[in-house]
């Protein structure tokens, strides 16, 4: 029994060790300080800006997919990126994120969908927020702990991941990318 117990022990140790040193999660804003372009809310967060992306669920399989358009406006040090979200069964969701610097470095955010604050930090090229988002009633209605990192390109196009847990579970990940709208039309009409 004793032995039992032993071995359930390391091997809830390893996994912890894994997921707090080998993972998503073990990421540290301070990993990217060094890490260029720096990336900045008020310029990169601002004006219209497209996004794509896909949504793969707790098997690890695409679930949904969307497309973004988004409108930043700073005036100061706060601003709201609104968000209009349609996805590829057809439904549609809307956002407003009011953001609020609180020094160079670091950020508070809320929105409808947020339980709290969310708390975010900027570092290198890259953003790191972290929330409780409740997911609609027709999802479930679930509150899922959330860890988005944004990263921001050569390009100027904008990388995101986002990583969804339940009791620690990871339940669903997303991956986007953020452009200027700008920049996106320009690309569609040289294409044509």
């Amino acid at each position: 029994m004793k032995l039992l117990t032993v071995l359930v022990v390391l091997a809830l140790g390893i996994v912890y060790l894994k997921a707090r040193l080998f993972s998503f999660r073990a990421q540290d804003s301070s990993d990217y300080a060094a890490l260029g372009p720096d990336i900045s809310l008020k310029e990169h967060l601002n004006g219209p800006i497209l996004s794509e992306g896909v949504i793969y669920g707790p098997n690890g399989r695409v679930a949904n997919s969307f497309v973004a358009r988004m409108e930043g406006r700073w005036e100061g040090d706060t601003g709201t990126l609104t968000e209009a979200f349609t996805y590829s069964n057809g439904k549609q969701q809307n956002r407003q994120w009011n953001l609020t610097m609180v020094d160079d470095t670091t950020f508070t955010a809320t929105a409808d969908d947020i339980i709290g604050v969310a708390k975010g930090k900027v570092s290198g090229a890259t953003i790191r927020m972290d929330y409780t988002i409740v997911l609609t009633e027709e999802a479930g209605g679930h509150s899922l702990n959330v860890t988005d990192w944004l990263y921001l390109t050569e390009s100027g196009v904008i990388m995101n991941r986002s990583e969804m847990r339940k009791f620690g579970i990871k339940v669903a990940e997303l991956i986007a990318t953020m452009r200027p709208q700008a920049d996106e039309e320009a690309r569609r009409e040289a294409a044509e």
